[in-house]
């Protein structure tokens, strides 16, 4: 037990002086506070926006089409909507989307890979050839298989994602596993009785982390184009859900005449994974550098 604290205590220190690099970078700074910034906004918005009934369907007609102004920063959608209320309340469901599927996948993946990691060659190779069969099927197909089966919304996007992208960190959770078990010191605590679930606690898992993490802060952007996607060809989000791809897809028709209803949504998905793959790029680059 008290080893344990001693390991988290550690962590959250290593955690801390991690960060501190990471906002000594002022690309990865304004990326960071970005999401933040987007995150809390899109929580409050429901609160702080004049226009907070147009989050939960209210329709003004009188006010349809209507260009970016000082009243509707972001213009009007054909429904009256203020697209700036709806556009960060939408990020809200698009920032949930991100971050279950890496949760998801990572919770899938990470004990699985580990597992096969230290196991006999005859049970990492069945559990590797199953992960294959998954790998096998192109990125966004499966997505698109499962929740045209189950139906489309928001909870199906995030099962489908999570299930076509958890083989990755199978593969990574396993390559970590495969290195850090030949080292000598584990060789020792192997020697000496220790179980699989205690080199795994003890000394794969501590040291899996960063490029786990790294791997799923990338990903974060890309579960939020995928989404977007789906959402693009009808079996993603649903009305009363918001969610980017959706206000796209809802408002595609006035792109011609109403150019702001596409444009701002559009525009936060790609700022957001734009900062999702700065921060990641940037979170390799310092634990490659701690690793030299």
């Amino acid at each position: 037990m008290f080893s344990m604290l001693l390991l988290i205590q550690e962590f959250i220190i290593n955690f801390k002086n991690f960060f501190q690099k990471l906002f000594q970078r002022k690309a990865t700074k304004y990326a960071l506070l970005f999401l933040f910034v987007l995150f809390f906004l899109s929580i409050l918005i429901p609160y702080i926006s004049p226009y907070e009934q147009d989050i939960f369907g209210a329709v003004h007609f009188d006010n349809a089409g209507k260009a970016p102004s000082f009243l509707h920063w972001f213009g009007t959608d054909s429904a009256g909507r203020d697209v700036f209320t709806i556009t960060i309340y939408a990020g809200f469901y698009s920032l949930k989307v991100a971050f279950l599927v890496v949760l998801l996948s990572i919770s899938i993946g990470l004990p699985i890979g580990m597992f096969s990691g230290v196991s006999s060659k005859r049970t990492d190779e069945i559990i590797m050839r199953i992960t294959d069969g998954f790998l096998a099927f192109p990125p966004l197909i499966l997505p698109i298989a499962i929740t045209a089966a189950i139906g489309p919304s928001l909870n199906n996007i995030i099962l489908g994602i999570s299930i076509s992208w958890f083989p990755w960190y199978v593969r990574i959770a396993r390559s970590q596993a495969l290195t850090i078990s030949s080292l000598d010191y584990v060789s020792i605590a192997k020697s000496m009785g220790g179980s699989r679930l205690h080199i795994i606690k003890t000394h794969i898992l501590p040291n899996s982390i960063s490029p786990i993490f790294t791997q799923a802060t990338i990903d974060a952007g890309y579960a939020i184009l995928t989404a977007a996607s789906l959402s693009f060809i009808g079996l993603g989000a649903q009305h009363p859900d918001l969610e980017w791809g959706l206000l796209i897809v809802q408002s595609r028709a006035q792109f011609m005449n109403h150019w702001w209803e596409v444009f701002f949504p559009g525009v936060f998905i790609l700022l957001t994974v734009i900062s999702f793959n700065i921060v990641g790029d940037d979170i390799r680059e310092l634990t490659n550098k701690k690793r030299l």
